[in-house]
């Protein structure tokens, strides 16, 4: 019998939030079994093996990833919902980077799958934040994939303390994203075919 107050969800979170502390490739039944006051076996009453519980923690970390994004640039569009969208995925990872790496690993294993209208809500989140841009229609998929590279790039990055020379950090992000907003400003159709 499952134990009292103990669900798929509260399993789920609970490994989301060991993952955070241990790092996504530590994370291990036997270590979530003890962080809940169990024994091993009773967490396959809720989720079925290690990697259902990181498929869950996967849905769950692009859902909380997806809102944060949408929240951060809701009513702003060009360079604002850029930063502001830039800024909110760094906090996130930096909150977050065992679940971040769990979105990062999963796959989609079908069309039933929750992972796929996460991934999507993810997806929808990045394209607003280019909307303003007004970039061509066969532009769009190079820009998503070209901010998603740079701002997980940075972000990963510095979870993983790689950044080691003095600059600061915060000065070199803002670097970046006027970098990627002069990109961005100087595709658009009529910045390119001005004289």
């Amino acid at each position: 019998m499952p134990r009292a107050g103990l669900d798929q969800a509260t399993v789920t979170a609970a490994g989301a939030a060991l993952a955070d502390e241990v790092g996504f490739g530590a994370l291990s039944m036997g270590l979530l079994a003890e962080r809940l006051g169990v024994r091993t076996p009773s967490l396959y009453k809720h989720v079925t093996s290690q990697a259902d519980l990181a498929h869950r923690i996967a849905v769950l970390a692009l859902n909380e990833f997806a809102d944060a994004i949408r929240d951060a640039i809701q009513g702003r569009a060009g360079r604002e919902a850029l930063v502001s969208g830039a800024h909110a995925m760094r906090r996130w990872v930096l909150a977050h980077p065992g679940r971040y790496a769990a979105g990062n690993a999963a796959v989609v294993t079908g069309p039933d799958d929750p992972l796929l209208p996460a991934v999507q809500r993810v997806l929808a989140s990045w394209t607003a934040m280019l909307h303003g841009y007004r970039l061509d229609r066969g532009q769009d998929i190079h820009a998503l994939r070209m901010l998603r590279s740079m701002l997980h790039g940075f972000a990963t990055l510095e979870a993983a303390g790689s950044f080691r020379i003095a600059t600061d950090i915060d000065d070199s992000f803002t670097w970046m994203l006027d970098f990627i907003d002069h990109g961005l400003a100087g595709n658009q159709p009529d910045s390119r075919t001005a004289p």
